[in-house]
């Protein structure tokens, strides 16, 4: 898939990627499992972008997506998908972020395959997004 940023400068191709997320400058984003290895520049692009900063993963604001960070070693990947849904809208997008493969914390994929169905979700796609992380979009099964 082609890729979002340039890896020279490790910039975010701002259009496209929030094309790519499919978010527009009025969706709430919740960003869960913040650390001080996430990607800063694709942060900073979503807050320039959004006319909402970022929601904290302690707040109980219902969002239309959620901004999860996960990496392997991190607590069990289904439980944070489902943690994830508390505070997502109906028809709200969880958008996985993990590491790519050969940075530590990486995820296989097959890890969030078998993670999404238990937590009542589904992957649909995947973006280009950053350098050293890869995302993941996944909603909710319909019932």
């Amino acid at each position: 898939m082609e890729q979002k940023y340039d890896a020279a400068t490790n910039v975010v191709d701002d259009t496209s990627l929030l094309d790519e997320l499919g978010l527009k400058p009025d969706t709430l984003i919740q960003e869960i499992g913040l650390d001080d290895d996430v990607d800063d520049d694709l942060r900073d692009v979503l807050e320039e972008h959004l006319d909402e900063p970022l929601i904290d993963e302690d707040e109980q604001e219902v969002v239309d997506v959620a901004l999860l960070w996960f990496r392997d070693g991190d607590d069990d990947l289904t439980d944070a998908l489902m943690d994830a849904l508390t505070t997502l809208d109906e028809g709200g997008v969880v958008w996985l972020m993990t590491p790519r493969s050969g940075r530590d914390g990486y995820v296989p994929p097959v890890e969030i395959q078998d993670a999404a169905p238990n937590a009542g979700m589904h992957v649909t796609s995947s973006a280009g997004v950053s350098a050293n992380w890869a995302a993941t979009r996944l909603v909710q099964r319909k019932a």
